[in-house]
């Protein structure tokens, strides 16, 4: 063996020198050096402790031990948590050589962010397939019944034709959001350039969606400036944007109360730090619950599924929004309270 001041000095430096939380292990089974990231994952200095102390998790505990006692390397799992957020380690453990001894050098890699993905696309899956799952599964019930209970009940044929179409509908209106969605995070990087009359476009938006708001007993109130509001972007996307606001606003604003479509001309906007032009939709409905505004963004959340499946919505909306506005590069604000109605405010870069 070297001496040992020198070894631990040798160590030291080693372990210090690495960006990533890593233990060094002597062949006596205690850590021998510690670095700062390794403190702040432990929340203490394991210096001079049996490494069982200070890991104690079975899936690090295992590939540390096969290393020291083997020499096999190894890699496994660390689950951590930082400020009230669960995190998840990438842990490799190695055997190394210093002066006349063996270590085992363990590091450990932040790996949270690509696991949130992860759950992130399994959820995505499992909310797709069960989407599509109820309105199929209707499909098959019926098309069963019509050719079997009902093949001679006019009556019924009906009836069951138009639940049919209607879940045609709502699963075709779940592929195009889908697609829509997929379609602008694609392009999110890209700023759009293309200048964009918001005016002239909200109002013929406003035009195409009247019948709509009419048969829902409500009407659409357009307030803009007579000049043209310019904005760099992308016409359809900015379309589908003013499109799912409205149509939200109509659906879930509640019977016989006015909708008011907004724009702002260029002005200041602090959040943005530049110039920016902002669209605005309100309704006076029954409004939206504060633990919900967080989350409305989200993919298929919805604050009533129920009745949200019933006028078809596809709870995609909103996420197709956030990521229209973010590759335009501007702000969604969303105020609502209960029995006081809803606005959603867009604000868009000028330039």
């Amino acid at each position: 063996m070297t001496d040992s001041h020198t070894l631990s000095a040798d160590a030291l430096r080693l372990v210090t020198a690495l960006p990533i939380p890593a233990l060094l292990i002597d062949a006596t089974e205690r850590i021998e050096a510690s670095n700062a990231a390794a403190h702040a994952l432990f929340g203490h200095d394991g210096t001079g402790r049996h490494y069982i102390t200070v890991v104690r998790q079975p899936g690090a505990l295992d590939i540390i031990e096969r290393a020291l006692r083997e020499g096999e390397e190894g890699e496994g799992r660390f689950l951590g948590q930082e400020g009230g957020r669960d995190t998840t380690w990438r842990t490799w453990a190695r055997r190394v050589n210093l002066g006349n001894g063996a270590y085992v050098l363990v590091v450990f890699e932040d790996i949270t962010d690509l696991e949130e993905a992860g759950q992130i696309r399994r959820d995505f899956v499992a909310n797709v397939s069960h989407e599509l799952r109820t309105p199929l599964t209707a499909l098959i019930g019926f098309v069963e019944t019509l050719r079997g209970s009902a093949r001679d009940d006019r009556a019924a044929q009906d009836r069951f034709l138009g639940i049919i179409a209607r879940e045609a509908t709502r699963m075709a209106r779940l592929v195009d959001d889908l697609l829509s969605l997929s379609r602008v995070e694609a392009e999110e990087r890209r700023r759009p350039t293309e200048r964009v009359d918001v005016t002239a476009l909200t109002a013929s938006v406003v035009a195409t969606l009247e019948p709509l708001a009419s048969r829902e007993g409500t009407a659409i109130r357009l307030v803009a400036p007579e000049a043209a509001v310019v904005v760099p972007g992308d016409p359809n996307q900015l379309r589908q944007l003013v499109t799912n606001l409205v149509e939200n606003a109509i659906k879930y604003g509640g019977r016989g109360g006015p909708i008011t479509v907004e724009i702002a001309g260029s002005q200041d906007q602090p959040i943005l730090r530049r110039a920016g032009v902002q669209i605005c939709v309100r309704d006076q409905g029954p409004g939206i619950a504060a633990h919900h505004i967080p989350r409305l963004t989200e993919r298929f959340y919805r604050v009533d599924s129920h009745r949200s499946r019933e006028i078809g919505g596809t709870g995609l909306g909103l996420a197709i929004v956030k990521h229209i506005v973010s590759r335009h590069r501007g702000r969604l604000r969303i105020e609502s309270k209960v029995g006081q109605g809803s606005r959603f405010t867009v604000i868009l870069p000028a330039d």
